[in-house]
């Protein structure tokens, strides 16, 4: 269980920076830090993409016990995991911490906070956080074990 700081610093990088960007941006005005990258406040009532955001409000919920059930089979799995394993035990961390991260949004607020807006012309990929990304890093992780581990085996 040594392995869980990075779920709780993925937690705190998370929170922090929801924190300073839903009190310095304006809700959907994108504010342009490089070109292809803007920071623009959104609120996501629903799940990755938007999906079941205009649901009325059940999905809170639903999504809040998805995460915390979620949460509780990596802490179990970690737990399990050979700890020589390194792609393995990176990757379930960092999906805890981002599902614990997106959690802690929804409990709160009923929404979780995005910011992150990445672009191309006039293509933007949908809004996402500190939290999506780690769940993103830490899911590639898995599944690049599973191929490197059933390979060794």
């Amino acid at each position: 269980m040594k392995w869980l700081w990075i779920s709780g610093l993925v937690v705190v990088l998370d929170q922090v920076t929801k924190y300073i960007a839903d009190s310095n941006l304006d809700l959907r005005v994108p504010l342009e830090v490089i070109p292809n990258l803007n920071m623009t406040l959104c609120y996501n009532k629903g799940a990755a993409f938007s999906i079941l955001s205009n649901a009325g409000g059940w999905q809170r919920w639903v999504l809040m016990a998805i995460s915390m059930l979620v949460s509780v089979v990596l802490v179990y799995w970690l737990h399990l995991a050979d700890k020589n394993r390194k792609l393995l035990t990176w990757g379930l961390t960092l999906v805890l911490g981002g599902a614990l991260g997106n959690l802690i949004d929804r409990s709160l607020y009923g929404y979780v906070i995005d910011f992150i807006d990445v672009y191309y012309e006039h293509w933007h990929w949908p809004a996402f956080n500190i939290a999506d990304s780690a769940i993103s890093v830490g899911a590639t992780l898995l599944i690049i074990d599973m191929f490197l581990y059933t390979e060794q085996n």
